[in-house]
C-alpha cells in the first residue's frame, strides 16, 4: 500500500514537470579552479632576481618595463592569461624585490637578459613565451637576440629596437606640451633636475617637474579608452630605485634617454629573430606605432595589433582586444 502511494506521487509530481530521481545522489557540481601563488628568488650569477608564478599551461614570462618598475602594474590585468598560460613575473634586478646592487653600473639590459636565462633554467621552464612591455620589451628582444633557442613566442608590446628613434618620438612628445608647462619644464631641465631640495630629494627628481612630465606630458600618451584614475604622475611613474633609473634612463630629464640604454640600436638585427612574433601597439603610444610598423617590417612573418583609443598601457585601456590578441598568437582564442 506505501509503495502503491509513492508510485502515485512521483506520477502526479512527474505529470506536473517535476523530475525526481529516487535513489540517485545529487548531480555533481564542477569546482572552480585555484590557482596557487608560489613566489621566490633564483640566485643569477650572483643577484638575487624575485619571481612571482601562478596559472597554468605553457611558461608565458613577463617583463615589466620602466627601467626600474616592477611586475605589480600587469595586475590585475593580465590575471585572465593564467587560465591557458603559466604567468612568471620577474622583478628584473635593481627592481622591485630583487637585490639591488652597489654598482649602478651592473644595470645593463645585457646582464637582465642573462638573469632572464637564469630564471628560465633554474626554474626548469625549458622553452618559454616571452611578453615584454616598454623597456621590458627592449629586454625580450636582447634576450630572442642572444637566447631565440630557448624560445617558443615572442610579444613586444609598447616598445623600440633604436634609442635614437625613440629620442627623435620623445622630443616630438615633449613639443606638444602646453606652452607654459613646457617652458617650466625646460627650466628646470637646465637648472639640472639632481641634487635639489632637502637632503632626502637628492636622488630623484623634484615633484614639480614628475608632475609636469608624467602629467602634462605623458599622461596623454599612456591611456585612451580607459585612463586609471589611481594613476599619480607625483608617484605612479616613479621608478622603485632610481639610481638604476639614472644610470639606464639618464639625469637629464624624462624626454631624452642618454644614459646606458643608448646601447640599444638593434633595427639591423631584428631580421636574426625568427620565432613566431607579436607586436603590439596602441594607436597613440608613448612608443610611436611608427617605431612598432619598422619592427614588424624588419621581423619576417610577425604579426602587428594596434589598439584603437589606446595608448602606453593599452592592456589597461582595451583589455578584451589585448587579451584576444595575445590569447590568439599563442594558440588560444582570438584574431588569430
Amino acid at each position: 500500500m506505501i509503495a502503491m502511494k509513492l508510485q502515485r506521487f512521483v506520477l502526479a509530481l512527474a505529470m506536473a514537470g517535476v523530475c525526481v530521481a529516487l535513489g540517485a545522489p545529487a548531480p555533481a557540481q564542477t569546482a572552480p579552479n585555484v590557482y596557487p601563488q608560489q613566489s621566490g628568488y633564483v640566485d643569477a650569477r650572483g643577484v638575487l632576481i624575485y619571481y612571482a608564478e601562478f596559472g597554468k599551461g605553457p611558461p608565458l614570462v613577463v617583463l615589466h618595463g620602466g627601467p626600474g618598475a616592477d611586475h605589480t602594474y600587469f595586475l590585475p590585468w593580465l590575471l585572465p592569461l593564467a587560465r591557458t598560460h603559466r604567468l612568471i613575473f620577474i622583478d628584473e634586478r635593481g627592481s622591485g624585490q630583487s637585490e639591488r646592487l652597489q654598482d649602478a653600473s651592473q644595470y645593463t639590459i645585457e646582464n637582465m637578459a642573462d638573469d632572464v636565462e637564469a630564471v628560465r633554467v633554474a626554474l626548469g621552464l625549458g622553452k618559454i613565451d616571452l611578453l615584454g612591455h616598454s623597456c621590458g620589451g627592449v629586454l625580450a628582444e636582447a634576450y630572442a637576440l642572444k637566447y631565440q633557442q630557448h624560445l617558443d613566442h615572442l610579444i613586444l608590446n609598447s616598445t623600440f629596437a633604436s634609442t635614437r628613434e625613440m629620442n627623435e618620438v620623445l622630443a616630438r612628445e615633449k613639443a606638444q606640451m602646453p606652452p607654459d608647462k613646457l617652458a617650466r619644464l625646460n627650466q628646470l631641465e637646465q637648472a639640472g633636475l639632481f641634487d635639489k631640495g632637502a637632503a632626502w630629494e637628492h636622488g630623484r627628481y623634484p615633484a614639480e617637474y614628475e608632475t609636469l612630465a608624467w602629467g602634462d606630458g605623458y599622461f596623454k600618451f599612456l591611456y585612451g579608452a580607459r585612463p586609471d584614475a589611481n594613476y599619480d604622475p607625483a608617484q605612479g611613474n616613479a621608478p622603485t630605485n632610481w639610481e638604476l633609473y639614472r644610470e639606464m634612463w639618464g639625469s637629464d630629464g624624462e624626454f631624452v634617454i642618454d644614459g646606458n640604454l643608448k646601447s640599444v640600436e638593434w633595427v639591423d638585427r631584428l631580421p636574426t629573430i625568427h620565432v613566431p612574433t607579436l607586436i603590439l601597439v596602441g594607436d597613440h603610444d608613448e612608443c610611436d606605432p611608427s617605431l612598432a610598423r619598422e619592427m614588424h617590417e624588419k621581423i619576417a612573418g610577425s604579426k602587428l595589433v594596434i589598439f584603437p583609443n589606446a595608448g602606453h598601457m593599452n592592456f589597461v585601456d582595451q583589455p578584451e582586444m589585448w587579451q584576444k590578441a595575445v590569447n590568439g598568437f599563442l594558440g588560444g582564442y582570438g584574431i588569430f
